[in-house]
């Protein structure tokens, strides 16, 4: 397993629960079959920028802000299409990949993951009826462009 994946977990664990030690977050990696020595965790939590609060462990360093995904979509996005449980994006050219940054930044919950090429974004959603859901969403940026 790699440090970016055990990274990714930890992060995702952080998002969804309250954990206010190293002890505790590596009781929760065991469970998901991640082992880690203490050493190891003190690593990631200073590379990811991590920070006790009340509320436990908080990613407090992002990387370096960008455009919101509205002014993206609103600036970029020309067609959204529903393929099952995803969602194309249709961008102009070059721009795919920001889109999908920004997306993927916004951690929207109901999106399980993104791909982008240079003017096209598949956004991955659980099920259908998800999808339809991203698609409208996606839609209202269009709409507020118009």
């Amino acid at each position: 397993m790699s440090k970016s994946f055990r990274q990714g977990q930890i992060l995702k664990l952080i998002r969804s629960k309250s954990i206010s030690t190293q002890d505790e977050l590596a009781r929760e990696l065991k469970k998901i079959g991640i082992p880690a020595t203490q050493v190891t965790l003190s690593r990631d939590i200073r590379e990811l920028g991590l920070a006790k609060t009340p509320e436990g462990y908080r990613q407090i360093t992002k990387s370096e802000a960008g455009p919101t995904l509205a002014t993206l979509a609103a600036e970029f996005l020309l067609d959204v299409r529903l393929a099952q449980n995803m969602v194309v994006l249709k961008t102009s050219p070059g721009h795919a990949n920001s889109v999908a940054v920004a997306l993927d930044d916004g951690e929207w919950p109901e999106v399980v993951g993104t791909l982008a090429g240079d003017d096209t974004i598949v956004v991955i959603a659980p099920d259908n009826a998800t999808a339809e859901s991203v698609r409208q969403k996606f839609l209202a940026f269009l709409e507020g462009t118009r």
